[in-house]
């Protein structure tokens, strides 16, 4: 690209990678007892304190900029929020930032442009809900949208090894957390998370044939069809056990080889995808050599607000046999 995005890529690792650590810092407090009474306070709590710190970021750094993100701070308005505001601000203080809660509820208000605009960012403060609370994977994905085109991407997975595939797997918890990144034109990499430092290029895998390949599917099959993916993989002859996990993570893991195939099938007619769901992961995995569209083969497209209103569906391959998958899906029905 002509632009030189640097400022705006090291605005959105810092972000990204402060947000990670209140996010953990959040999600090691969730007890049994919290998943058996179904209390969603932790997961709500750590959306807001993200959007607010990532929020504050881009406020100092492009205050001119609008974000297009998942939350408001409607319902944390009301009186009888007053603890759940405090906790928020506990938590965000406890990182070193003097703040106060009122300036926390004006940082997560400012994501809540809804409309295109030549330049925005979008954001997903925390992108896998139900992985998050089962202390499993999610994300924190952040996308900067120039001219219509996903430019700088910045999306972190806390809790993420450095291999979900063999021995290698059996990674300690300390070795989990990479954020993963991506510059269009300059290739995507990935990194710790938690540190920041030594990049690594991250690329897609080169197989081929179908049959060696593996999908990528998510662990809640009401985002996604399942059975549709089952009928896929037996007409490719796919035979490989699928990658399951929440979130964004899922275009990491196609982007650096460990799955060729991610599908996220309309589940009902009239749905469409929300761009802070798709944004960050989409640059990942296309600057590391993959292809992503819509059912259709359709490129996606991000000037249509908050909806991925001109799409249905995604489709995301290593690239090799992408219009195979999109053929295969129309003999399935899918549609």
């Amino acid at each position: 690209m002509s632009a030189d995005y640097s400022r705006e890529m090291e605005v959105a690792i810092r972000a990204v990678g402060q947000a990670a650590i209140l996010c953990d810092a959040v999600q090691k407090k969730i007890t049994p007892d919290v998943l058996e009474k179904k209390d969603r306070s932790p997961v709500t709590k750590a959306d807001f304190g993200s959007q607010a710190l990532v929020s504050r970021a881009l406020m100092e750094a492009f205050p001119d900029d609008p974000i297009i993100g998942e939350e408001d701070a409607g319902e944390l308005r009301d009186p009888q929020q007053q603890a759940f505001r405090e906790s928020i601000h506990s938590e965000i203080e406890s990182l070193g930032i003097e703040t106060t809660p009122d300036e926390i509820l004006e940082w997560i208000d400012r994501c809540n442009t809804q409309k295109y605009s030549n330049r925005f960012w979008t954001l997903d403060p925390i992108d896998g809900t139900k992985g998050f609370l089962r202390k499993g994977q999610y994300a924190i994905s952040l996308a900067l949208i120039v001219d219509g085109k996903v430019t700088v991407a910045a999306v972190g997975c806390p809790n993420l090894p450095g291999s979900l595939i063999g021995n290698e797997a059996e990674t300690v918890q300390e070795e989990r957390g990479l954020l993963f990144t991506a510059l269009r034109g300059g290739g995507a990499e990935s990194r710790s998370i938690w540190t920041l430092e030594n990049p690594t290029a991250v690329c897609v895998s080169s197989r081929t044939e179908s049959g060696k390949m593996r999908f990528c599917e998510s662990v809640e099959s009401g985002h996604s069809s399942h059975d549709h993916s089952a009928q896929t993989a037996k007409i490719l002859g796919i035979t490989e056990e699928p990658v399951r996990l929440d979130s964004q993570a899922k275009y990491c893991v196609v982007a650096r080889g460990e799955a060729d195939i991610y599908m996220r099938l309309p589940t009902r007619p009239g749905y469409r995808e929300k761009i802070w769901d798709h944004a960050g992961g989409v640059l990942v995995t296309e600057e590391a050599g993959g292809t992503v569209t819509d059912i259709n083969g359709k490129p996606l497209d991000f000037t249509q607000g908050h909806e991925l209103s001109e799409n249905r569906g995604v489709i995301v391959t290593n690239g090799n046999i992408h219009q195979q998958v999109l053929d295969t899906l129309r003999e399935v029905g899918v549609k």
